[in-house]
């Protein structure tokens, strides 16, 4: 597959760059990959098109203020986006670094609050570990000192109430440096009427970092390597999902990081691990029979496995359907229903 195959023409301004005041008032486009029918809808009104049975799979890790900045000895500002804690050494953690010229390992980075960070290496170009000078936990420093890293297509600063609308209702294990952004629409209300019309819920956990937005270089899709995320199912989760496709009831994903813990349990069996899937299109899912999934960029991995989902032509009209109806984009936008 050409990396020209997952283009398409975005206007800039559908580009939501704030949320609406109600999650689960977004617009909802529901596509029928077997007929290639397409409807305009609204996403309270996700029920109609769920049934008694069906299984929604939620991702309900927890964004944390991955987003730091700090200055080099010689003043020049470094912005740090921290990922995960790392293996080794004890303490340190993965970090991207922002800076104008390359930083060497050994150098000091002082924050504004007094204190001050060590870059010990590099655990490949690109990845710093970075750890905090006095043992002050890394956690307890970017809840004192971060933020959020919103998507770089958000072109405004961070506001007190990103840090409730960029969560989900149901966030729960802290680790991700980015939204699971299908599940920003669903409300504590919605919820509840879905499960009293008899669809269950259950939750796996895929902490999103940079795999996820890591740009597609090579000119054939397939080249392109996933980094690795860390995914988690309970057994009880897996034998919700196990009894549903007993029963011919649907495994719903909710979001592609859903998509990729459930695909990954699929091949490998393991309920837990560090999955580097790529989904693209020619992918045989095994588990996923229907997805909730926002609006993404072109020439990304995660609109590969939407196109994988659905098949490539049927999404690209469906978005030019979203576009010429003005739909919103990406992570603050309307959302679509595959069935």
């Amino acid at each position: 597959m050409r990396l020209s195959d997952l283009d398409y023409d975005l206007p800039p301004e559908l580009i939501a760059q704030q949320p609406l005041e109600r999650r689960d008032e977004a617009r909802m486009e529901v596509v029928e990959r077997t007929t290639g029918k397409i409807e305009h809808s609204r996403f309270y009104k996700l029920g109609r098109y769920l049934r008694s049975g069906d299984v929604l799979v939620l991702n309900d890790t927890r964004v944390f203020p991955a987003r730091l900045m700090a200055r080099k000895e010689s003043g020049a500002r470094v912005e740090l986006l921290f990922v995960r804690p790392a293996d080794t050494p004890a303490g340190a953690w993965v970090a991207m670094l922002r800076t104008h010229r390359p930083i060497a390992p050994g150098a000091r980075l002082l924050l504004d609050d007094g204190d001050a960070l060590r870059l010990i290496g590099y655990q490949r170009p690109g990845r710093a570990l970075v750890a905090q000078e006095g043992g002050r936990p890394m956690p307890e420093l970017l809840a004192a000192s971060g933020s959020l890293a919103l998507p770089h297509y958000i072109k405004r600063e961070v506001t007190a109430a990103d840090a409730e609308h960029y969560q989900t209702v149901y966030a729960a294990r802290t680790g991700a440096i980015a939204a699971p952004t299908a599940g920003l629409h669903f409300t504590p209300e919605l919820l509840r009427q879905l499960e009293q019309e008899g669809v269950r819920t259950v939750f796996v956990t895929l902490h999103i970092g940079p795999g996820t937005f890591a740009p597609l270089r090579s000119h054939e899709v397939e080249a392109h390597s996933m980094e690795g995320e860390w995914y988690t199912i309970a057994p009880a989760a897996a034998q919700t999902i196990a009894h549903a496709r007993r029963i011919g009831a649907r495994v719903i994903a909710v979001g592609t990081s859903s998509v990729r813990a459930l695909e990954s349990y699929a091949v490998t069996g393991d309920l837990e691990g560090l999955t580097g899937l790529f989904i693209y299109p020619g992918f045989r899912f095994k588990l996923v029979e229907a997805m909730i999934t926002n609006f993404h960029m072109p020439r990304t991995t995660v609109l590969a496995m939407v196109m994988a989902f659905g098949g490539r032509d049927l999404i690209l009209t469906a978005y030019r359907d979203a576009i010429r109806h003005r739909y919103r984009f990406l992570s603050y936008g309307d959302s679509m229903l595959i069935v």
